[in-house]
């Protein structure tokens, strides 16, 4: 069953430190099957706070999803994420 995992930029401190977390994302992909679906394209929100951008990715299983996430070379390149915005993200299981 595939998951996705969804991100959501609430607001923006560092543009800086967001800018070197981009530059670095793709390479941790490296080893696992992931499909980013959509990247801080238009939005709009329908209910709930204003958010400044979301991503979307799909992975084989939830499981695949947590291992990507939590893998140490995510992890490194998270800290500029967590550095330069305020997120929310979840993961949720197909259909």
């Amino acid at each position: 069953m595939p998951a996705y995992l969804v991100f959501e930029r609430d607001s923006t401190q560092n543009k800086a430190e967001l800018e070197i977390y981009w530059s670095k994302i793709e390479a941790t992909f490296a080893g696992h099957s992931v499909k980013v679906l959509a990247a801080y394209g238009q939005h709009e929100v329908l209910e709930g706070p204003p958010i400044e951008g979301a991503v979307i990715a799909e992975f084989s299983t939830p499981e695949a999803a947590k291992a990507w996430y939590f893998s140490s070379a995510y992890q490194e390149v998270a800290q500029h994420r967590k550095k330069g915005a305020s997120y929310s993200g979840f993961i949720v299981a197909g259909v």
